[in-house]
């Protein structure tokens, strides 16, 4: 059998999803759009080797039996479609703080899922990657594209997957994430997707996110950055309204991520082209644009519970690597 290492990488929901239509196959209620990220990475080594008598799975240099049972839950599906009964070693490093919000879940399973299916022989397309990643995690399905992604919400597995919308050279967007903290989120997304539709609000959200979608299609499509970071921002605080309101209520925000939002807010009264956005933790992402790259970087790193930024751009699809974690 084959040994595989694939690198991919997280992405950042521009319109974010919440709520599941199907829990076991993570179908969402509504759809997405996400931009890749460069810089957010994940590189996961798989081999199939009939010497081994179980899995094993090596996440950060750690075995966690709760997320070694998720992957290999998804090694199992993996096998079924191969008609293959062999055991697997996987080998997974991110290069950047796991379980706080960056998504790690997606570039992880992405990773996973294609070096996976190339290791035991499966030759698959994207859309078929896409779906088969969006078992293993909802926002994988996003991160086996490149540049601008679009995750259709689809009412059967087949309809909902993935696919790029926009190169990843077609918007030179920079995003600056400010680490407020590098441990655990306290809620769990899986947690906190079951109780989306008791926040009062989600009916409302609902109604209107497809016409959201369209109008950050049309932003995107038109280059319009002011309008793109508002819409963005906006619908993260949206988001969060939800999270918050649900019952029990999700409070994902620490101190330093709202003064990452009043600084952000502070910025833009001063002319820096800078917009928030966060997903279900605590790390904050700043969208910019090149020209005032740096001064976000040094103004998020001069705040005083910033623990240290991550500078990404949009990032292309995932790429298979010669060189093995082991």
């Amino acid at each position: 059998m084959m040994k595989s290492t694939v690198k991919a990488s997280s992405d950042i929901a521009l319109i974010k999803y919440w709520g599941k239509k199907d829990e076991v196959l993570r179908l969402p209620e509504n759809g997405s759009i996400s931009m890749i990220l460069s810089g957010l990475d994940t590189v996961t080594t798989v081999e199939f080797n009939e010497k081994l008598t179980k899995d094993e799975v090596i996440i950060q240099g750690e075995s966690e039996e709760g997320e070694a049972g998720r992957v290999i839950k998804h090694l199992d599906r993996i096998r079924v479609l191969a008609g293959k009964h062999i055991f697997a070693k996987v080998v997974s490093q991110n290069t950047f703080p796991k379980g706080t919000g960056l998504s790690s879940s997606g570039s992880g399973f992405a990773a996973l899922t294609i070096s996976a299916t190339k290791a035991i022989g499966l030759e698959f397309n994207e859309k078929e990657l896409s779906i088969l990643a969006r078992q293993g995690s909802g926002t994988a399905c996003r991160c086996v594209c490149g540049g601008i992604v679009e995750w259709k919400d689809g009412e059967t597995s087949e309809e909902s997957y993935s696919e790029t919308i926009y190169p990843s050279d077609y918007l030179d967007i920079r995003d600056v994430v400010a680490v407020v903290d590098e441990g655990k989120k306290l809620v769990s997304s899986t947690a906190g997707h079951a109780t989306a539709n008791t926040s009062p609000f989600y009916v409302v959200r609902l109604e209107n996110i497809k016409n959201k979608i369209e109008k950050v299609r049309m932003v995107i499509k038109e280059k319009d950055f002011d309008e793109l970071g508002a819409l963005v921002e906006s619908e993260a605080l949206e988001f969060h309204s939800i999270l918050l309101t649900s019952q029990p209520s999700m409070i994902a925000w620490y101190p330093g991520t709202v003064e990452v939002m009043l600084a952000v807010q502070a910025m833009r009264r001063e002319g820096i082209k800078a917009y928030f956005t966060i997903n279900t933790g605590f790390n904050v992402h700043v969208l910019t644009t090149p020209d005032f790259e740096s001064e976000v970087n040094k103004r998020l790193n001069q705040l005083s519970l910033v623990i240290k930024t991550i500078t990404a751009k949009i990032g292309g699809k995932p790429i298979e690597q010669n060189n093995h974690l082991f």
